[in-house]
């Protein structure tokens, strides 16, 4: 069933919403960048700073039990966003997901020692040079997190391309790097039933539109609904363009139930004024 998940995404150790796309990490010069992407490097667009600690959005959520609600970490090798990403999940463990710079070195003490719930990962999944991803990889940090498939979330996080092969068609593109480098994965069925083997959540920014508040992808949302349509324990949280209320309901239309919608500049607590927490809440409580 449709819900409301929240986030906390952390950057330079603040609560912050910004345009995904103009996000460029600095700390892998080595990454091949377009030339948008260099003159972008020192323009990142931000909707919102929170003058509030990650512990105040952490109780909010959980007061309100807003569940898969994930802290993403945008810059993880900064020391202040690290231990931002820690009040939070110190004050409410075992609730909360982390994202962002989870590697098979760090997992188990994001789950153990810091207490997340579970990890989301994505760019250790991947080749920095070549973009292919890693099942092998893959392998070793399922078993070493328990070979548990309530441990890990893996984030597809995409962008929109027409296939190079049939010009009527649209494919999604998974990416990384700060949602900058395109990788070789595309997004389909198949790809999504392999990978249930190992997870039982996905996490998928449309990365096009992250930030926007400009309306979620639907072709991207009423395929990602008939991809997943007959994995029962699977759900995919979907993040990108919310801004209406009413999103919830075109969702769960959409996706007959399969996808969860997160909210981040268009909500009231992040400053925005398209839509309302409470009335978030309110849903959630609804389809319970």
């Amino acid at each position: 069933m449709t819900k409301f998940v929240g986030c906390i995404d952390i950057h330079n150790g603040q609560v912050k919403q910004i345009v995904g796309s103009t996000l460029i990490d600095k700390t892998k010069p080595d990454v091949p960048t377009t030339t948008t992407q260099k003159a972008t490097a020192n323009a990142l667009e931000t909707n919102f700073v929170s003058t509030k600690p990650s512990s105040y959005y952490a109780q909010l959520y959980k007061k309100n039990n807003i569940e898969s609600t994930h802290i993403i970490l945008l810059d993880s090798s900064n020391t202040q966003t690290i231990k931002t990403a820690q009040l939070a999940l110190e004050t409410v463990p075992f609730f909360f997901q982390v994202g962002g710079g989870i590697n098979i070195d760090n997992c188990l003490t994001w789950l153990n020692e810091y207490k997340a719930r579970k990890i989301i990962i994505t760019s250790y999944l991947f080749d920095f040079n070549t973009g292919d991803f890693s099942m092998e990889k893959l392998l070793k940090i399922f078993h070493k997190c328990g070979k548990s498939r309530d441990k890990i979330v893996i984030d597809l996080s995409c962008k929109k391309r027409k296939d190079s092969k049939q010009d009527d068609q649209t494919e999604w593109i998974v990416c990384f790097n700060k949602w900058q480098t395109l990788t070789t994965l595309k997004l389909n069925k198949q790809l999504f039933q392999e990978l249930s083997k190992y997870t039982n959540e996905f996490l998928i920014h449309a990365a096009d539109v992250e930030g926007l508040c400009k309306g979620v992808d639907l072709e991207l949302i009423a395929k990602l609904g008939e991809w997943v349509q007959d994995l029962t324990d699977v759900k995919i949280v979907y993040a990108g363009g919310a801004k209406s209320i009413n999103d919830l309901a075109i969702v769960k239309q959409l996706s007959k139930g399969k996808i969860d919608l997160t909210f981040g500049s268009s909500l009231d607590i992040f400053g925005g004024e398209l839509v309302k927490f409470e009335d978030c809440c309110k849903w959630n409580r609804e389809q319970d």
